[in-house]
This record gives C-alpha cells, structure tokens and sequence, in this order.
C-alpha cells in the first residue's frame, strides 16, 4: 500500500567529514564527439544560451550512453567508441534516419535501428537494470491540470520505453497512466530498478517512489517549515537538491542554510551560513542522520581589495554505500568533494573542463561511482567520463 509522508524528525546523528585527504586530480578519458545539428547522429543544441527550459541529459549504464535530447525531440544510445546503436525520434520535427533500420520487428535482428515516438521535450533521464529507459517528458495538452492547492502545473510524464526502445508505458502520479507530475527535476532507478520521480513546485518538492511494476509506493512531501535546522540561528532555508540513495530505501536532502549580514555600504543581505545533508528513511518518514558540508572557499577582488567568499557546493549524487558527491566550477574544471556519511571521511579532488566546453555541462554519476558528462562548445558536443576510485579509495 502507498503512503504519503510528511517528514517526521527522530533520532538525528549530526555529524562534519573530519578526514580530508589531498586534493587528487582525476583522469579524464575523452571517449567521441558529436556534432551539432539535427541529424541522427548529431545532437540539437541549438538556441541553448537562449532557453531556461532546456532539460537535455544523459545516462550511463553498463559502458552505455544515452542522450535525452530536448531540442532535437529524440533519445539516442551510443556506446562507448561513439557507435549509434539506436534512436526513438519525433518524425515531425526530425529527417528520416539515414543509416539506421527504420524499425525493429519480433524476428528481425538488427544492431542499430530507429523508432518513431512523438517525443515533445524529452528531458532528465535515467536508465535500469534491464536497460529500460526512463525520461521526462510533457504530458499530451488534454492531460494537462492546474492543481490549485500546491499552485502548480501538472504537466510532466515519465515516458516508460524497452530496452529495444519500443514505448512500455508512461508513469504519473499515481502510477502507470497517473496524472501528470508538476515539474520533474530528477528520475533515479535502484539496484532494485524502482523507479523515484523528484519534483519541484512553488510550495516545495514532492518525491514519488515506485517499484519496478510501477506501483506507487510512498509519496514523500518536503516543504520548507518541516526542514530540520541546525542548533544555531539560521534565518533562512533553501532544499538545494533532492536525490534517491541506489541501494535502500532512503533521499538525501541537501539543504543550504542562510543568514542575513548588512555589508559596509548598510545593505541588508543573505549570506550562506551552512550546508547539511539530511538522510531520511522514506518508509518511515524520519531523518535518521545529517552530514555537515563545508562550504567552498575562494578568493575574489572587489574594488581592489582581495575578499574571501563562501558558497555552497552543489550535490552530484550518491552512489552505493552512502558516498555523496558534490562539485563547484573554477577554473579548467570542477573541485569535487566525495563525503562517507558512514565513516565521516572527506575527499578532495578536481576533475578537468575546457573553458571552451562551458556552452553547456550535464554530468551522470552511476551507481558505481562513474562520473560522465557531457560537454558542449559551440560547435561540438564530447562525451568523457571520470573514474573516481581515487577519490573513494576504492577500486571499482
């Protein structure tokens, strides 16, 4: 039976990563590159500085890629050397596939073939087990609602398609064929290939958990007056980030924590105080234990003087056994901070971006510990990924 919880505060474990190791610097391995366009095998990104609703994302699982491509109104999958092995596309707004089997039939095989779906703005994606893929996508005009208690426009599906690419279903709030979500910020699959939907809305966040059948089995509501606050004073609350843990039933919360400061010119200001990570237990609603973030420090020079700033990290993910990642951008890359909430250990590390490949980033952290992403210039997309190990001080 589903269960809509609202947040319950128990036995809280407050603790900060104690042990911090040197900063490592970790490989990067460029693995292809796409073009830019609306070819098959290139990727849309155009009008991309020009658009906030831009959601284009990709996936790893098992040394495969997949590309939810928002612009494009397609979803690709790629492997590892850069091969096109197959793509579910939109045929009004794309030209018919030139190197690929136009479908895929019970008797036929094929090793790279396409799929016609009606995609709109395909979105964050995610991938199972069985390589099913999951992605975000607009409901059809006629499903869309306003509900008018959370102020929010349910108008977000998440599209259900095989491991061939052939449309499964679609999942709404209350299960297979629900009504539509309001706006999906995240989709996590477990070990266990249930399927968690993140949402955001004006009132704060929902999460909808489902099994593999696609049941729903709790529905977790965050909002802002139930966020737990550290001892000290704080006066204001922001949820950064919401993400599923892979293996067990609990969210990581990351909440940043603001005060406000007047600065020398008598201006009245919000200045970040603190970051926590809170783990709940979503079968019973608790938060059972918070991790402190240390915030990023950097230097800057404001008329003419050095000054010293503080801002929060943002969240990557968390992989198996508890181990968070989060980033922050400086030069040529991207300090990142890998925190065991159960050993309390902290690592530093630093990962490598061109500062021509900041048209636009999206990264993928798998359940391993991979870190890929994807990078754009302007004139190409690359695909690259990270290997961590060094990071966790483990080999993977």
């Amino acid at each position: 039976m589903m269960k809509c919880l609202q947040p319950v505060l128990i036995s809280i474990l407050v603790f900060s990563a104690c042990s911090q190791g040197r900063i490592s610097s970790v490989a990067r391995m460029d693995l292809f590159n796409l073009e830019i366009g609306p070819l098959e095998d290139q990727i849309n990104l155009f009008d991309l500085a020009n658009s906030e609703s831009n959601r284009t994302s990709i996936a790893m699982r098992d040394g495969l890629f997949y590309i939810s491509d928002t612009y494009g109104r397609k979803i690709v999958r790629y492997n590892s050397y850069g091969d096109l092995l197959f793509v579910i596309y939109n045929e009004e707004t794309n030209p018919p596939p030139i190197t690929l089997r136009r479908a895929i039939d019970e008797e036929g095989i094929a090793t790279r073939w396409s799929v016609n779906y009606p995609l709109k703005e395909p979105g964050v994606i995610t991938v199972d087990s069985q390589k099913h893929i999951y992605a975000a996508d607009k409901a059809d005009e006629d499903k869309k609602s306003n509900d008018t208690e959370d102020g929010a426009l349910l108008d977000n599906v998440v599209l259900h398609f095989d491991e061939s690419g052939r449309f499964v279903n679609f999942l709404g709030q209350e299960g297979r064929g629900g009504k539509p979500f309001p706006r999906i910020m995240g989709i996590h699959a477990s070990l266990d290939d249930e399927i968690v939907v993140v949402c955001l809305m004006v009132s704060g966040w929902n999460i909808y958990w489902f099994n593999a059948e696609g049941t729903l089995l709790y529905l977790i509501q965050l909002r802002d007056e139930n966020i737990p606050k550290p001892p000290d004073t704080v006066e204001y609350t922001s949820v950064d980030t919401v993400v599923a843990a892979p293996d067990g039933q609990k969210l990581f919360i990351k909440v940043d924590y603001y005060r406000s400061i007047v600065d020398e010119n008598g201006n009245s200001m919000a200045a970040p105080d603190s970051s926590l990570i809170w783990i709940m237990d979503v079968e019973t609603g608790a938060y059972t234990e918070s991790v402190k973030i240390p915030l990023f420090e950097f230097t800057s020079v404001e008329n003419d003087k050095k000054v010293i700033q503080r801002l929060p990290y943002s969240m990557l993910g968390v992989i198996k056994d508890a181990r968070i990642f989060l980033y922050f951008p400086v030069d040529g890359g991207y300090s990142v901070l890998v925190l065991t909430a159960e050993s309390r250990e902290q690592r530093l590390g630093f990962i490598q971006a061109r500062n021509d490949e900041l048209e636009y980033n999206t990264f993928n952290l798998s359940n391993e510990g991979i870190l890929s992403g994807l990078l754009a210039t302007r004139w190409e997309a690359r695909l690259v990924w990270w290997r961590t190990e060094r990071l966790m001080g483990v080999i993977l």
